[in-house]
């Protein structure tokens, strides 16, 4: 194999070993870490913030301290440019080992997904008590905290639940209530602060 090759596959793979490291899971304590549901404010008049040629219409302040049930960077969707990681965020008892080692969690095509074998708690409270959150950074220093957040963590997020919209009718909406499941049920997040929380 020629030596640029090998020199590339050596450059994949460390990227892919550093990637890793950095986002491999944290193992925190036992019992429930994040006991509060989110607080959020709704705004009756909402500012309008621009990003590029995409205009953010908030809706509600929002502040929460949740536990990483699994992250998902984007890339290449059409919201890729504007909010480039979702959280899947828990907290009450889906904050707790105790809980979380009895369901299978991941993330695709922006959407937040679980199974059980049998329920650790009721159904109910696991989609109330859990959320998938777009998360659209404020600025270069919370794009980095981003960077930085792995599953199992715990993180206090602050900031605004938004509307977003192109001028070539694009848009994307928030949902505003924790109580609903399903397409339009995620949270979209423009981060104003995103702090790792310890246990």
């Amino acid at each position: 194999m020629p030596r640029v090759l090998w020199l590339a596959l050596l450059a994949l793979l460390g990227w892919g070993a550093l990637n890793w490291w950095q986002q491999r899971p944290l193992h925190p304590p036992s019992g429930v870490l994040a006991a509060d549901a989110p607080e959020q404010v709704d705004l009756d008049e909402g500012a309008v913030l621009q990003r590029d040629d995409v205009s953010l219409r908030t809706l509600a302040h929002i502040a929460l301290t949740a536990r990483v049930l699994s992250r998902e960077d984007y890339r290449w969707d059409a919201g890729a440019s504007l909010a480039p990681m979702d959280l899947a965020l828990g907290w009450g008892r889906m904050s707790g080992n105790a809980v979380l080692a009895r369901m299978e969690i991941d993330q695709s095509a922006r959407f937040y997904h679980w199974h059980v074998d049998t329920f650790p708690i009721p159904r109910r409270e696991i989609e109330r008590s859990s959320a998938n959150m777009h998360l659209i950074p404020a600025n270069t220093g919370v794009r980095r905290a981003m960077e930085r957040v792995r599953r199992g963590e715990l993180v206090h997020i602050e900031g605004f639940l938004v509307d977003a919209s192109r001028p070539d009718g694009w848009h994307w909406r928030s949902s505003l209530t924790r109580d609903d499941t399903g397409d339009g049920a995620c949270e979209l997040v423009y981060v104003e602060a995103l702090d790792p929380v310890t246990p």
